[in-house]
């Protein structure tokens, strides 16, 4: 048990690491055209006059690093967008939230569309609730895909201050990603998924980040996929939600409203 604690906290330690080497430079990148894509497949071939897609980061995940699920919802027509949290995600989530919402707005403007529908890994999901609970965003967005994202919060933020760590070595978004902190007992007071959104969440058993993974599902009517109750030799951890194609099939489907079908093959 210790063992696997102190994997665990390595991998917290790791992503703030990563953070601290680059907030000096991390920006959220402002809307830009998206890259050309490859004729869409026949299923999702009216995705391009679909609700723009923003791919949310997560801690410490600058924006190339979900270049490659970007990639695949290009190649499947729609337009791309990725969002990189300010200062990757160390600090306050609601202030996070205050800038993406401008950030959506931006791409509204850009795009000329109505709604945009959001993909969000692991804090950025948190970030992305925050405002469609908090600020008003369910006006804004058609659908909400969570991928590895602690809604009840996670045992790794609080395995750092049982190590004698401290509180999250002073990161303000781990310790607002504790179970029980006073920020999720805000945000998950009442109705988990307000509005006409439609709202999925898909986690894995193998995530190391968030544990228990139960707390990567919301109630109150979404679509909470585990991805190894269809396909349970698939091996897919915390990162690898944004890369696996068997996950990447469940977005798909989320995006256009299918059944829960993923491909347990997909790469």
């Amino acid at each position: 048990m210790l063992l696997r604690k102190t994997v665990l906290v390595l991998s917290l330690a790791t992503a703030v690491v990563l953070t601290a080497a680059t907030a000096a430079t991390a920006a959220a990148p402002a809307p830009t055209a998206p890259t050309p894509a490859a004729p869409a497949p026949a299923a999702v071939a009216g995705a391009a006059a679909a609700n723009p897609v923003i791919v949310v980061g997560g801690l410490s995940g600058i924006a190339v690093a979900y270049e490659p699920i970007a990639a695949r919802l290009r190649a499947d027509g729609y337009r791309t967008f990725i969002y990189q949290l300010p200062g990757l995600g160390l600090g306050d989530i609601p202030t996070s939230a205050r800038a993406f919402a401008s950030y959506v707005d931006r791409v509204r403007a850009s795009t000329g569309a109505a709604s945009v529908d959001l993909v969000a890994h692991s804090e950025g999901g948190l970030v992305s609730r925050y405002y469609l609970k908090r600020l008003g965003g369910t006006a804004s967005i058609g659908r909400y895909v969570s991928l590895g994202t602690p809604h009840y919060g996670t045992y790794v933020a609080n395995i750092v201050a049982f190590l004698g760590l401290g509180s999250c070595a002073g990161v303000v978004a781990c310790q607002q990603m504790t179970i029980g902190s006073a920020f999720l007992a805000d945000l998950n007071a009442g109705d988990d998924t307000p509005g006409s959104v439609r709202y999925t969440t898909i986690r894995t058993l193998q995530d190391e980040l968030v544990r228990p993974t139960g707390n990567a599902a919301v109630n109150d009517g979404a679509t909470n996929v585990l991805i190894q109750t269809y396909c349970p030799l698939r091996v897919v951890g915390h990162l690898g939600l944004v890369l696996d194609g068997t996950a990447y099939t469940l977005v798909r489907g989320a995006l256009v409203d299918g059944p829960v079908r993923p491909n347990c093959l997909a790469v």
